[in-house]
């Protein structure tokens, strides 16, 4: 895929490039929103910006994609093109903006490493990028055109649910009728929302069920920052948004989903919110006459913030062949688990395909412990809520 000789210069510049990606990725994005500050305010997650985690991200994906480009040159790294396409495709990312990512981009670069972007050194790495844009912009048309509606559509409360003390359901149904299109279970909608300060702030959350075939239902979970600032969206989202308001969703988009037969047995592992997509994974499985063991696995800090517990346990219930194993940090109940995850007591089938969504620091534990109770690592899929720092090393 790389040319021969912007490989070289890749291989040699890369420690340099990679060590000063942090620094390239403020610059970036400074320049950008200096030039463009409606894409900050109608685009990209305030909160991710502030917090630094979107930069940290990208600088990960860079570095990851010009790694994969040089150590296995015969395939492109297709798994990590997905998720971040699916991203792009429920914003509603154009062609057109991947030009003007490339010029700013090169300008930090530019300006980071000054002298060191000799012309052979920026036409390699203008190679690199281009290489991982058309990727993407190919990817990201395909899904567009598989998803076969609009880029937004509006959408009307018809039921708010509470779960728990911070997390909500919202049901919606479309406004003006029409048809709602399937969805695999695992995927996730992008909602937009008009903000006080007349920002319009887009984020995306897992699908929680099906609960009929005109309606969508998402669980949003309210983020507290903890001494950072609160989330935007989700804190709009409970305080503001009621039954009979309206809300702007994408198609449904996302690479997490169940990608096997009957006969596989399955883990669906998860933690705090991370529940959500696992649900909607039952609830498929429990309807469509999985035979194989299915092993359900959550962590959380107590029954109270375990979201959708009921459908959790009652899905489970429903399978011919399935164990929950639940953990909480307080309050375990009898026939539950106290503390955090552990899988030294669980059996896990042999051929299992495992399915991870919480916490960075609980999928990796979770990841490790399958690998050492001889689950295949490419038999084991994850998703991110929010910038997907795996890539970039962060716990």
């Amino acid at each position: 895929m790389l040319s021969e000789q912007s490989a070289v210069t890749v291989r040699a510049t890369l420690p340099a490039v990679g060590g000063a990606l942090g620094a390239i990725t403020e610059r970036f994005y400074a320049g950008l929103f200096a030039a463009r500050p409606e894409l900050l305010r109608d685009l990209f997650n305030r909160g991710n910006q502030a917090a630094g985690t979107q930069r940290q991200a990208l600088a990960g994906s860079i570095a990851a994609f010009a790694t994969h480009l040089l150590d296995r040159p015969e395939q492109r790294p297709d798994a990590m093109l997905q998720r971040i396409a699916h991203k792009h495709a429920s914003l509603g990312v154009t062609p057109e903006q991947y030009g003007l990512v490339h010029e700013h981009l090169f300008a930090a670069i530019a300006e980071v490493l000054g002298d060191a972007v000799t012309p052979e050194v920026a036409a390699a790495w203008d190679e690199v990028y281009w290489l991982m844009a058309n990727a993407l912009i190919a990817v990201e048309k395909r899904l567009s055109e598989e998803s076969g509606g609009p880029a937004w559509r509006t959408w009307e409360v018809v039921e708010r649910v509470p779960e728990t003390a911070d997390v909500v359901t919202f049901r919606l149904r479309p406004t003006g009728g029409g048809p709602v299109r399937d969805f695999l279970a695992g995927q996730y909608v992008s909602v937009c929302v008009a903000l006080p300060d007349g920002a319009r702030q887009i984020r995306q959350y897992s699908l929680s069920g099906a609960p009929g075939p005109l309606l969508r239902q998402i669980s949003v979970k309210r983020v507290h920052g903890d001494g950072a600032p609160d989330g935007e969206v989700s804190n709009h989202l409970h305080a503001r948004v009621r039954e009979g308001d309206v809300l702007e969703l994408s198609e449904p988009y996302g690479d997490l989903v169940l990608d096997t037969d009957p006969d596989t047995p399955l883990l669906l592992a998860s933690a705090g919110i991370g529940v959500t997509p696992m649900a909607a994974m039952l609830a498929h499985l429990a309807g469509s006459g999985h035979r194989a063991p299915v092993t359900v696995v959550h962590g959380d800090r107590s029954p109270d913030t375990h979201a959708l517990r009921t459908d959790h346990e009652a899905y489970a219930a429903k399978l011919p062949d399935s164990a929950v194993h639940l953990w909480y940090e307080q309050d375990a109940p009898s026939g539950t688990h106290s503390g955090l995850v552990d899988l030294t007591g669980v059996p896990v089938a042999p051929g299992t395909r495992a399915y991870l969504c919480g916490p960075l620091p609980f999928m990796r534990a979770v990841r490790a412990q399958l690998i050492a109770k001889g689950v295949a690592p490419a038999d084991i899929h994850y998703e991110v809520f929010g910038p997907d720092l795996w890539l970039a090393g962060r716990p």
